[in-house]
């Protein structure tokens, strides 16, 4: 066997369970109004709250071996669709989703980077719902942590909880809680697969079905990588039905299926959300998405 088969036999054996190199650095630095985050000193992922911004938002989330983005921050159709996010329509009048600021936006109110190097970045941020000439509905609060567990894997998890400043309704909306948007070039018209944690696959099967999680990936420039949203067990609503479309968006959020049509919170009466998201290399199969659900989800006594 000749050098290069050897070569690319041990890249293909180590592709997939990350044992050919050391657990991955990660280091973050803070920018006025952005976060980077490094794995090996190659860019992971940019946290974004600038004022000027409808919420913030995560962009690029890059894939572990092309290092190209598995999202876009903004793409037709519908191009009020950053990247990585949360927001929310139809919230006591307000619109925290769709482009328009006067509308509503979510604004950065504190950030502090708690753990900026090692083995996880954490850090944690407050934020106000902010809309002209109305009392804000909501401040959150939001926790984040990120890893790299192998140097084909990058995990981000996401606690967020709303903390109402004043009796809100949300009116019944797909456009709600926390999301993503592929890159077109992984959408499944260019030959991308959504699969959810039940086998169901494509839009048509997974768009307002339960399921624990989805993944979407595509294969580019000879890597398949993907990137999984989990749906938390201590969430409300779990298991959610997804919002999900073939051009590349999905989302786990009940509120498109509310059965009085609205949902109603006291002041004061805190709501806690918790997602995970794992950026891989490999399918949904290959990068063992079920097993990183199983080892996020707390297990009982």
């Amino acid at each position: 066997m000749d050098l290069h088969r050897i070569i690319l036999g041990c890249c293909i054996a180590g592709f997939f369970c990350g044992s050919l190199s050391a657990e991955p650095v990660l280091n973050a630095s803070m920018g006025e109004d952005q976060l980077a985050v490094t794995v090996d000193g190659a860019l992971f992922t940019v946290y974004k709250f600038s004022t000027q911004q409808k919420y913030p938002y995560f962009f690029p989330v890059n894939g572990p071996v092309s290092g190209k983005s598995i999202t876009t921050e903004t793409s037709e159709p519908y191009p009020h669709h950053h990247s990585l996010f949360f927001g929310c329509d139809r919230v006591n009048g307000g619109n925290y989703w769709q482009e328009g600021n006067e509308r509503g936006q979510i604004l950065s109110d504190k950030i502090e980077l708690i753990q900026a190097e090692g083995d996880r970045i954490e850090f944690r941020q407050e934020c106000v719902w902010s809309r002209p000439g109305a009392p804000s509905p909501f401040r959150d609060s939001r926790t984040v942590v990120i890893q790299a567990p192998t140097a084909t894997v990058r995990i981000l998890d996401f606690t967020l909880t709303l903390h109402p400043q004043m009796d809100v309704t949300i009116l019944n909306t797909n456009h709600s809680l926390f999301a993503a948007r592929i890159t077109p070039e992984l959408s499944i018209p260019q030959g991308g697969t959504m699969i959810s944690s039940r086998g169901q696959a494509g839009e048509k099967a997974t768009a307002g079905q339960l399921a624990e999680w989805i993944d979407f990936g595509g294969l580019r420039a000879g890597v398949f990588e993907g990137l999984a949203i989990m749906d938390s067990p201590q969430n409300p609503w779990h298991p959610s039905p997804w919002f999900s479309r073939d051009y590349g968006f999905f989302s786990p959020t009940p509120f498109n299926w509310l059965k009085e049509g609205k949902l109603e919170l006291k002041k004061g009466e805190d709501l806690t959300l918790r997602y995970r998201v794992v950026v891989h290399a490999g399918s949904a199969k290959q990068a063992d998405i079920e097993g990183w659900y199983q080892s996020w989800i707390p297990k009982n006594d």
